[in-house]
């Protein structure tokens, strides 16, 4: 399965979570709360459609896959990290937000994922001083993340900085916003993890 790029406003009400911040904004808006008990699950139309538990854990896998803009391979291939941990679905949770282009979302760097996936392919952030143009790179605590000095987008940069930091920048990063400097703290645990899936049923939808 490749990566979606399809309409995400109209994936996000199937799935029943703003997938972007681009969907929240649309929500808030119009007034739309995805995440309301009438909103039905898998569907666009408001008839009810009741699901089997297979379905459940399928929505909720599709939910992470979608929101990260993984693959079906990545995101197995994460799984199997995880079990080797002592509580899979937070591992889970940590390898997927560990990763450059999310922490570059994070920062506050990137509007969206898919944004900040197009800043490192085009070589425009370092890691440790050391060229990275692979989104999926797991980023390490003390890890230094730096824009390129002379980058063209430094001016995009800094506008998605101010947004995001109005709204909260997580804690388990630091950011120096003059020079657009930022440095993974710590893993997030999963409480300090900002995303509504119930990841526990994507490790039972692996698992069976």
């Amino acid at each position: 399965m490749g990566r979606y790029r399809g309409p995400m406003v109209k994936l996000s009400k199937r799935l029943g979570i703003a997938l972007t911040p681009k969907c929240e904004r649309h929500f808030a808006l119009r007034n739309i709360d995805v995440k309301n008990p009438n909103h039905v699950i898998g569907s666009t139309s408001g008839r009810r459609k009741k699901l089997s538990t297979y379905g459940v854990q399928l929505w909720e896998k599709q939910k992470l896959q979608y929101a990260y803009g993984i693959r079906e391979k990545q995101i197995r291939k994460y799984f199997e990290q995880a079990k080797k941990a002592a509580v899979t679905g937070d591992a889970l949770m940590q390898i997927l937000e560990s990763r450059f282009d999310n922490v570059i979302f994070r920062m506050g760097f990137a509007a969206s994922r898919a944004q900040a996936r197009q800043m490192i392919v085009h070589g425009h952030f370092s890691l440790d001083g050391k060229k990275a143009k692979v989104p999926s790179i797991s980023v390490k605590p003390g890890t230094v993340i730096t824009l390129k000095e002379n980058s063209k987008i430094r001016g995009r940069v800094q506008s998605n900085y101010v947004d995001a930091a109005a709204k909260g920048i997580p804690t388990w990063v630091k950011i120096d916003s003059d020079k657009l400097v930022g440095e993974l703290v710590k893993t997030p645990s999963r409480d300090e993890i900002d995303m509504d899936v119930e990841e526990q049923l994507v490790v039972e939808y692996y698992s069976r």
